[in-house]
């Protein structure tokens, strides 16, 4: 690397010390030193004045190697992970070294292979750069902290590059999604508006069912599911984009899903810092996962709309929240895997390992061994901890963790990166999984015509257990909803 220059930056930089970054940087053309004129072939203009995009300062080195700043997110100078930026006025050939020096985590998937996404004008999908270009190491320039470096030649000079930290999915791109399902007016998909954001942006709430099911008076098996509550954690919104895909689909099993439970799901909890390009924390610089206890109808209006519902639904004696699952996405660890709770109830205990274990029977990126259960004090303010002690002993509550970068398969250890379909695969495996543990698999096989599968996917390799009891509705008191015979024996092995 090249030696920094120890002189003062120049005026109109925009650069001194990280909390001089306040905003991201907006068409910036970085001219070589002592340069004037008009702008050349080569002089790099960087761009993130757009949805999601973060990058907030860019100091050259040499003529090819340049030091970028992550934008803290708003409000909160702590969070500085998230990154999405776009490069032109590039030369053909043109060579450089981008180092992204202001992590503010010391641990990253960065030292296992990771790299970071690019895509540009004349090639738009999202691809990761070869690991071999990318190093992540302390800096002593830069106090120590670590710098992930990567290398890159532009071999289109008409092109406009852009690079992010995983896929993105913006907010605009999550409503034209719900828009196009919304047109195909299925009778037993509903969305609604649940809220709004502090900067009013939509805080969409979908319910997913038979519409038999919403009938006054019938009795109601919900699991609820949330997304994004930390806006930079990009891969929960693919999980839950293929949850949703699968269940609104005709296949059979997303039929009988429907025809026996409710799916209430809000995929967006933090529209605000996703729009904004925060990794962590919304607008005011909330983290919005550690204020469940009691969020603020004006600082936390989408949390706060979420726990009203789910403690509305909780109160209905014909209504049993049978699970809550929150997806997230996690920056240093592989596969998929959860977080639980931790009971004085063995049984309760027992009982909650189920989901996870069958989970991990149908998806092959799932690790019930990278699974734990937990009562970390710091984690208190969760939605998983907070509900987990709030719902009685017919709810399980979980937090869905995903690689930002890959799984590996049993009995190997090659890493397989995580591809947009392999995050919605997972979501898809997900949904499928409740039809294990409600044992409703002899349903499926009762539906005689064949429909088509959700995105030409392979048959699922399901091992349908033997049921051990009717697969009927049966009418059950509130406390008793999970011990009818239609529920997974919490002793059977797996």
């Amino acid at each position: 690397m090249a030696e920094r220059s120890q002189t003062a930056p120049e005026a109109g930089n925009d650069t001194g010390n990280e909390d001089a970054i306040g905003g991201n940087v907006n068409k910036y053309i970085v001219f070589p030193s002592g340069y004037s004129g008009q702008p050349k072939k080569g002089h790099l203009t960087f761009d993130a004045c757009f949805e999601s995009g973060n990058l907030g300062r860019v100091e050259q080195v040499s003529d090819f190697e340049y030091d970028l700043f992550i934008r803290p997110d708003t409000c909160n100078p702590r969070f500085r992970v998230w990154f999405n930026f776009t490069v032109e006025n590039v030369k053909e050939l043109q060579r450089v070294i981008f180092n992204i020096v202001n992590f503010s985590k010391t641990k990253s998937l960065y030292r296992d292979g990771m790299a970071p996404m690019v895509k540009s004008t004349s090639r738009p999908k999202w691809q990761r750069l070869p690991p071999k270009n990318v190093y992540y190491y302390r800096c002593p320039d830069h106090r120590k902290n670590y710098v992930m470096s990567f290398a890159f030649c532009f071999d289109r000079e008409d092109d406009i590059y852009q690079f992010a930290y995983c896929y993105p999915y913006t907010y605009t791109r999550f409503q034209h999604y719900l828009d196009s399902l919304q047109k195909k007016n299925m009778d037993y998909f509903f969305r609604e508006q649940l809220g709004q954001s502090v900067q009013q942006r939509q805080l969409d709430l979908l319910t997913i069912t038979s519409p038999e099911n919403l009938r006054e008076g019938s009795d109601k098996k919900v699991i609820f599911i949330t997304g994004r509550v930390h806006p930079g954690e990009t891969p929960s919104s693919f999980v839950c984009q293929g949850i949703i895909d699968f269940l609104v689909s005709q296949h059979p099993i997303a039929r009988v899903l429907r025809e026996h439970l409710v799916f209430k799901i809000a995929p967006m909890l933090n529209p605000d810092g996703v729009y904004l390009g925060n990794y962590r924390c919304s607008l005011m610089g909330f983290d919005l996962n550690r204020h469940w206890l009691d969020p603020s109808p004006w600082a936390h209006p989408t949390l706060h709309g979420v726990k009203q519902l789910i403690i509305k639904m909780y109160n209905d004696p014909k209504t049993s929240l049978e699970f809550y699952i929150d997806i997230h996405a996690h920056s240093t660890m592989m596969n998929g895997f959860m977080y639980g709770n931790i009971f004085e109830d063995e049984e309760r205990f027992q009982r909650q390992s189920i989901f996870p274990k069958l989970l991990c029977q149908n998806a092959e990126d799932f690790s019930y061994t990278s699974t734990s259960f937990n009562r970390d004090a710091v984690k208190a303010g969760t939605g998983r901890r907070f509900l987990g002690g709030l719902l009685d002993h017919t709810s399980y509550c979980y937090t869905l963790e995903v690689s930002f970068y890959s799984y590996i398969i049993g009995g190997t250890t090659a890493a397989v990166p995580y591809t947009e379909e392999a995050y919605m695969k997972l979501g898809r495996n997900v949904a499928r999984t409740f039809l294990d543990y409600y044992r409703l698999n002899s349903l499926v096989e009762k539906i005689a015509i064949p429909m088509p599968r959700l995105r030409k996917e392979k048959a699922p390799p399901f091992k349908h257990p033997p049921l051990r009891g009717s697969t009927s509705n049966v009418s059950v008191g509130k406390g008793d909803k999970k011990n009818s015979l239609n529920h997974k024996d919490p002793s059977t092995p797996f």
